[in-house]
């Protein structure tokens, strides 16, 4: 009798742990679609955004060399990956680090250039700058870790 109320009791408190995160993901997707951020815009946003990259001529050249004719399957991992980052969907399952620990021809200032070609994108998609930030703290971060483990190479 005492090991199932102690069952019972650790039982009703992961219950109500469940619970609580449930409704902390709930009030968050609310958060985000109210500033108009949920599936759509991301798969607008990375659309867009990559169709600027392959026509950028700094990170173009990159990109075509490691992506070469994948770009639907690219495109799709980093939909799921910015759905997993902003509304925590949890559809991505890759890993960033390794994937861009092995690029060439990365030079200083490749990544703040990343950085100032899709805060233009964000720009031009939102007028809201809560939404640019929501997206932009996240690629901050991003880009500070990736390019922390990218062997850059020196400026022209």
């Amino acid at each position: 009798m005492v090991l199932f109320q102690l069952w019972s009791q650790i039982l009703n408190t992961h219950l109500q742990d469940l619970e609580a995160i449930r409704q902390q993901r709930i009030h968050h997707l609310n958060s985000m679609s109210g500033m108009g951020i949920d599936e759509a815009f991301i798969s607008g946003l990375v659309e867009e955004f990559y169709t600027r990259v392959r026509g950028d001529e700094r990170l173009g050249p990159i990109f075509d060399r490691v992506i070469g004719d994948n770009w639907e399957i690219h495109l799709t991992k980093m939909k799921s990956f910015w759905s997993t980052i902003i509304l925590k969907s949890n559809t991505y399952s890759g890993k960033p680090v390794p994937a861009h620990q092995n690029l060439s021809g990365v030079r200083q200032g490749d990544f703040d250039h990343w950085l100032t070609l899709f805060s233009q994108t964000l720009n031009d998609l939102s007028s809201q700058p809560e939404v640019v930030e929501v997206f932009m703290s996240k690629a901050r971060t991003m880009a500070s870790r990736l390019e922390s483990v990218t062997t850059l190479v020196a400026e022209d």
